[in-house]
């Protein structure tokens, strides 16, 4: 990925940041609350989310550690940062959260600083999943923790849907969101990315998260509220409405067993610690 690539990247959340995990189908949420179980943050300690968003994981952290710790959030795109911020300090948390606009490929803070790394569905986005995760882990204390979430498999016929775009998406775009290649093939892949990175411990821990729509508009608003939309933007207008109809179409055709669509989406926590 290019620095044209990256900033397309960032451009494409800026103008999701608006809808971003509100329209109403649950989906980052149960995703972020599995992530920061695992990695257990305990009062008092210091964390960093990378790629933060709105705040999913953010505002759990911080509330787990409480004010005597202290919690990082940063992302790309200025508008996450402003929602995020506005939700931190409604919820009362703002004297020890700070969440501000960072590269998550080398964000510009202090080594061993953290006591927690979190990042939840960011690294396929980045143009170097290691070089990341390298900088991750010397901002990490010794002993400090790492827990990233990537996407696992889904079932066989929301593939056929994910097609649909297939043949409008750039190489690098089509690898990261259907975790064919690279680090995000395998819990083995992922598990030695952090392990080149020099974590310790590396484990793996998955989960299924069902995601349901009550209908193919309710798909569409849903695609278009996160990274996804970068799919869209791939299509040509005056091909977009094709697309939205042989997706319906195969939507419709393959309901989930309570009647409503989606699919049952697997999520892999890589999770690991430094020394």
């Amino acid at each position: 990925m290019d620095d044209t690539a990256a900033a397309r990247v960032t451009e494409v959340f800026e103008r999701a940041s608006a809808t971003y995990d509100s329209v109403g189908v649950d989906f980052f949420g149960p995703i972020a609350a599995g992530l920061v179980d695992e990695l257990a943050p305990r009062p008092g300690e210091r964390a960093l989310d990378v790629g933060c968003g709105p705040g999913a994981v953010l505002l759990d952290v911080a509330s787990r550690v409480g004010p005597e710790g202290r919690v990082t959030g940063i992302d790309v795109a200025a508008g996450m940062v402003s929602r995020a911020s506005a939700d931190v300090a409604a919820a009362g948390l703002d004297g020890w959260v700070d969440v501000r606009i960072g590269d998550a490929m080398a964000p510009e803070l202090p080594p061993a600083s953290f006591d927690l790394v979190a990042s939840s569905l960011v690294l396929f986005f980045l143009a170097d999943p290691l070089v990341a995760v390298l900088a991750w882990h010397g901002l990490l204390v010794d002993g400090g923790r790492i827990g990233v979430s990537t996407f696992g498999p889904f079932n066989d016929e929301w593939r056929e849907v994910e097609a649909v775009f297939r043949p409008y998406l750039p190489a690098e775009m089509r690898d990261a969101r259907v975790n064919t290649g690279g680090p995000f093939a395998s819990d083995a892949a992922m598990e030695e990315l952090l392990t080149i990175a020099g974590f310790e411990s590396v484990r793996t821990v998955t989960t299924t998260v069902p995601v349901r729509f009550e209908g193919p508009d309710d798909w569409y608003r849903w695609t278009m509220s996160h990274g996804q939309r970068q799919m869209w933007d791939a299509v040509p207008d005056d091909e977009v409405d094709a697309v939205r109809a042989r997706a319906a179409e195969i939507l419709l055709g393959s309901p989930r067993p309570d009647g409503r669509l989606g699919f049952e989406q697997g999520i892999r926590y890589t999770l690991g610690s430094k020394g």
